[in-house]
């Protein structure tokens, strides 16, 4: 460890020898990088929302049971008691006909001017049942057998298709991630095969004169950390400056979804790409030291 930092001084020199002899290179390599951890950001951001979209969804998943025609309001009031009662039932509220035209109303927002053309109130009272939905398909199937509970209104389809498609990033995801790590690994031990070249004949002096593999070695993997985590950096860079131009734009168009807040977005996206590229850069640069032979 000591030997490290006194040398210091020496490999940071060696670092950016490498990386100015093969310039060209490493500008490319660079931008590649950059663009592949930009995609990579993308695909999670995606993620996050739409996992934070069907967990929201879940924690107001809601039925509605509509009563058989003729209840008394008593026996309305004892069903709802009971559903109230059932196992993965958070909460069970009913809901008279004035309620349900509120609601309705409010719901229909400029469009709610057609209701006045009812001369009665058309909509019926009916109890509103927020549940698990891991435990949904088990309180419709109770709820639906109560006596005096005509039907049963769900949004199962709705966030079953909601889940699909968050299992649909999330797979893209994981390709996009794979892909990630292979790409850079290969982008940044290429470069480093071409830094042994281009300086293979300061290293075989090297070891003529002894020195370890790790001394020889260490400069190549602080410019392979260096190039991915610059890469990094702007990757980053990159994606906050889209979420702070569209993202606002985003959830303003779509106000009825529940997005995850963009500060929380933007700390961490930028700690995982960080940590990534280093760990890229790391990898890479180990597997092209592997080419450096005393011949």
């Amino acid at each position: 460890m000591k030997s490290l930092f006194y040398n210091m001084g020496y490999f940071i020199r060696e670092l950016f020898k490498t990386i100015r002899l093969s310039a060209l290179s490493n500008f490319f390599s660079f931008i590649g990088t950059s663009l592949i951890l930009l995609l990579f950001g993308l695909i999670l951001i995606s993620w996050w929302i739409g996992d934070n979209l069907v967990s929201s969804l879940k924690d107001e998943a809601q039925i509605s049971a509509y009563f058989s025609p003729g209840m008394e309001q008593e026996q309305m009031h004892k069903l709802v008691d009971e559903i109230a009662s059932m196992d993965g039932v958070t909460t069970a509220r009913y809901i008279d006909t004035e309620m349900a035209y509120e609601e309705n109303k409010r719901l229909l927002g400029d469009e709610a001017d057609i209701l006045e053309l009812f001369d009665d109130n058309p909509f019926e009272s009916y109890i509103d049942i927020r549940i698990n939905l891991d435990d949904m398909d088990s309180v419709i199937s109770r709820v639906t057998s109560l006596q005096g509970i005509d039907y049963v209104r769900d949004n199962r389809d709705v966030l079953a298709q909601l889940k699909s498609l968050v299992n649909a990033i999330k797979l893209i995801g994981s390709v996009v991630a794979l892909a990630v790590g292979i790409t850079t690994i290969i982008i940044i031990s290429h470069m480093i095969r071409q830094g042994i070249y281009n300086n293979r004949e300061q290293i075989n002096t090297l070891w003529l004169l002894g020195a370890p593999s790790w001394f020889i070695g260490f400069p190549f993997v602080l410019a392979g950390i260096l190039l991915t985590l610059l890469g990094g950096f702007a990757a980053v860079g990159l994606i906050v400056l889209m979420l702070e131009k569209g993202y606002a734009q985003l959830s303003g168009y779509l106000m009825f979804l529940p997005f995850p807040s963009v500060s929380e977005l933007k700390q961490n996206i930028s700690y995982i790409i960080i940590v990534i590229s280093a760990g890229l850069g790391l990898f890479g640069s180990l597997f092209g030291l592997s080419s450096i032979k005393k011949d």
